[in-house]
């Protein structure tokens, strides 16, 4: 196994506490392999002696292999393996001393999240008061160590959080269980409780080694630190210029404060990079050097100077996917395999226009860490609905959404109504508005609650196919589905990350939906659907591999030859969330691993104009741009007729891109925020934010029960008083 001067010393230094410092694409896999090798087979360190932790089971099969492979003794004993796995196999060994039997269940978050609900319910608390998501994730940061019980938490009722999380905690135990979180806290907490138990711990593995460092979190830490505080033989491998992982909890403290922790710790830095070219390094290094929270080290590599880094600046979206899907198609034309090219994006939102441009070009591509924009589950979710608008008989549309989001129709109840409806040959739409208008046929018991919600949901169908009849633009009767069928208010209120990407999704079909109705004026929902459905049927020609497209989150510990990094404007990237708050460091983090995937070339896109909230937005290029040494990059502004170069303008007149996007006069809303409203479902409530412009504003109302709900002005019906 070859390695250089630096890797050889992180093989050598065995004894005391060690910080490796693995730059992008600098071996690290290897080294930590050769590190364990020289521990068996030199050191004659017994396997069961080393503890090797990772955050991922393809990171420790990949690991595990790769040593046995190496070497010839047995290695059964040795465990590399993810932190989790290792406090569940801990605490099976070791469940009588909490309580538990060894038998005990392990909860997912969608496990956790039905019992949270329970307790709710069991409180007598509704979901709309006090979301299940927001309590799960109040529940996860205690548990991971980013919140304790004392501390202030920004959530809707903390003295009521602290209840449901006793409550919560008194149920696992009744269930002989623990929840993913838990594993790690739990074993803490024995090791606190029984130093017997720690002991015996810490005389079994003499040496421990962390892969992934940067990534930890402050429970994890905690873990190791316990561990490792006998022997103190220490190795942990990170990156501190790659911590991205914040929002999960990951506490690049951890790695920052490593001396403070660990007295004498010993600091070797692997910064030679085997992967990409010098430009592509030298132009990364210098933007990350704009980061304080960092420990300071410089990449370098002795791969040729390689291509220019390519920073294109396109008039609006449409025209960067399609500059992108035109440079895939040159390099296909030029035998290049289509796996070795990537499409990286901020957000999953932004793949639409990516998948419809390679589409369009029969160019076959992958979602990696996600899937196709059409195939998610909000977006068919929605289309569902808007089925049901061209075609009320069309059953499957009909059980996807009745219950989405939930309106008390029971599993039992739904088998009745589809039973009757093949029975007496009717649709299940049908078969709905017989049990609403009480046929005595109908011998289905329901509740007034129950059919309360389906008269809102078949008045929803109805109202919205009457807007269609009336010639209403596709995105309106679009957004009416949205905000009046609950769907939005009901991933809203789970305020978590996944739901505020699955928001951006759906407003990135409102997009799409208006962008059909531009590109073809004459053509009806029925025809936007159907286009759907047949591109998404056009797989292309695959016998040349696929284009892979991801988030930059879904990137990381990836390579392609050829990297197209897009979207880089403000509040695109770094993200508005990050802009508004202190998160431009970590912002920056994730801009150096985009750039440190690419080996060959790199070429960076962002765009004057681009459709956001239904709007078109004109934000500045990333900050990030500006921070490109010119000296390693080619700046090119690519122009079309929409853009006035002598003026640095767009030309109002010929955008097409989005209907009437630009209004010079703005008519002023007769909507205000604090304004007292009374909706005709709702009761009186408060307007609390007014977005768009007139005639298409979307008003967020604080209703009398605390509930907050968006509407389409237009649509809701609402007098203010």
């Amino acid at each position: 196994m070859e390695l250089n001067p630096s890797q050889i010393k992180v093989v050598q230094n065995i004894d005391g506490p060690l910080m490796v410092l693995a730059g992008a694409g600098s071996g690290k896999t290897r080294t930590i392999v050769a590190r364990i090798v020289n521990l068996i087979e030199n050191k004659n360190i017994s396997p069961y002696r080393i503890l090797a932790l990772t955050f991922s089971n393809k990171a420790s099969k990949e690991m595990r292999d790769r040593i046995s492979y190496a070497i010839s003794s047995d290695i059964k004993t040795l465990q590399v393996t993810t932190f989790h796995s290792f406090c569940a196999r801990l605490l099976r060994n070791e469940a009588k001393y909490l309580g538990l039997s060894k038998t005990f269940s392990i909860y997912d978050d969608g496990e956790s999240r039905i019992l949270i609900k329970n307790i709710l319910s069991r409180f007598g608390i509704s979901q709309k008061d006090v979301s299940p998501y927001e309590l799960l994730d109040y529940i996860n940061k205690i548990k991971n160590g980013s919140l304790t019980l004392d501390d202030d938490a920004d959530v809707t009722n903390l003295q009521q959080f602290k209840d449901i999380y006793f409550e919560y905690e008194k149920n696992l135990r009744q269930s002989n269980a623990i929840d993913f979180g838990g594993l790690i806290s739990l074993t803490i907490e024995l090791f606190k409780n029984f130093p017997e138990i720690l002991l015996r711990y810490q005389q079994r593995f003499e040496y421990i080694l962390v892969d992934e460092y940067q990534d930890t979190n402050h429970a994890q830490f905690e873990l190791i630190y316990l561990l490792s505080s006998l022997k103190k033989n220490i190795c942990v491998v990170g990156d501190e210029d790659q911590s991205i992982y914040s929002w999960r909890g990951a506490d690049i403290n951890n790695i920052l404060n490593f001396e403070k922790k660990f007295n004498n710790a010993k600091i070797i830095k692997l910064e030679q990079n085997y992967r990409s070219s010098k430009n592509i390094i030298e132009a990364a290094s210098k933007v990350i050097e704009n980061n304080n929270d960092r420990k300071g080290k410089k990449l370098w590599t002795s791969n040729d100077k390689g291509k220019e880094i390519q920073v294109i600046e396109l008039a609006n979206d449409k025209e960067e996917a399609k500059y992108v899907v035109d440079e895939i198609v040159k390099l296909k034309n030029e035998n290049v395999d289509l796996t070795e090219i990537s499409v990286f994006y901020r957000t999953n939102a932004q793949s639409r226009l990516i998948e419809d441009h390679l589409r369009r070009f029969d160019i076959p591509y992958k979602i990696i860490g996600s899937v196709r924009f059409y195939d998610r589950k909000e977006i068919k979710d929605l289309l569902c609905y808007m089925r049901l608008l061209v075609n009320e008989d069309d059953s499957l549309a009909v059980s996807r959404v009745i219950n989405t989001p939930t309106r008390g129709i029971g599993a039992v109840t739904f088998k009745k109504l589809e039973s009757y409806a093949l029975e007496n040959e009717i649709s299940l739409y049908a078969c709905l508005s017989c049990l609403v208008e009480k046929d005595n046929n109908l011998k289905i018991r329901t509740t007034k609650k129950m059919l309360s919600e389906l008269e809102r949901f078949i008045s929803l169908v109805e109202e919205a196919k009457n807007m269609l009849r009336s010639d209403s633009k596709l995105s309106e009767v679009y957004e009416y589905i949205l905000f009046n069928s609950g769907y939005y208010e009901w991933l809203n209120s789970q305020k978590t990350v996944e739901s505020k990407m699955r928001l951006e999704n759906l407003d990135e079909l409102s997009n799409a939906i208006n962008q059909y109705s531009i590109d073809y004026p004459d053509k009806g929902l029925d025809d936007f659907l159907e286009s759907i459905t047949l591109n998404e049927q056009s797989e292309g020609d695959a016998s040349g591999g696929f284009v892979s497209l991801m988030t930059i989150h879904g990137s990381k510990g990836l390579e392609f030859f050829h990297v197209f990094l897009t979207g880089l404007e403000e509040n695109i990237f770094p993200s508005y969330r990050s802009v508004e708050g202190d998160g431009i460091e970590e912002e920056r983090r994730l801009f150096y691993v985009a750039m440190t995937r690419a080996m060959k070339t790199l070429t960076i896109s962002y765009s004057q104009a681009r459709v956001q909230f239904g709007q078109l937005q004109f934000n500045p290029p990333s900050r990030f741009i500006d921070e490109l040494p010119r000296e390693y990059c080619n700046f090119t502004k690519i122009r079309n007729d929409s853009f006035d170069s002598d003026t640095n303008d767009f030309n109002q007149e010929q955008i097409v891109y989005q209907e009437s996007s630009i209004t010079i006069e703005k008519q002023l809303s007769k909507y205000k925020v604090n304004q007292k409203i009374e909706h005709n479902l709702y009761g009186n409530g408060l307007i609390v934010d007014v977005l768009g412009n007139f005639g298409d504003e979307k008003i967020v109302i604080k209703f009398k029960d605390g509930s907050v709900k968006k509407f389409m002005a237009k649509f809701a019906p609402i007098t203010i008083l």
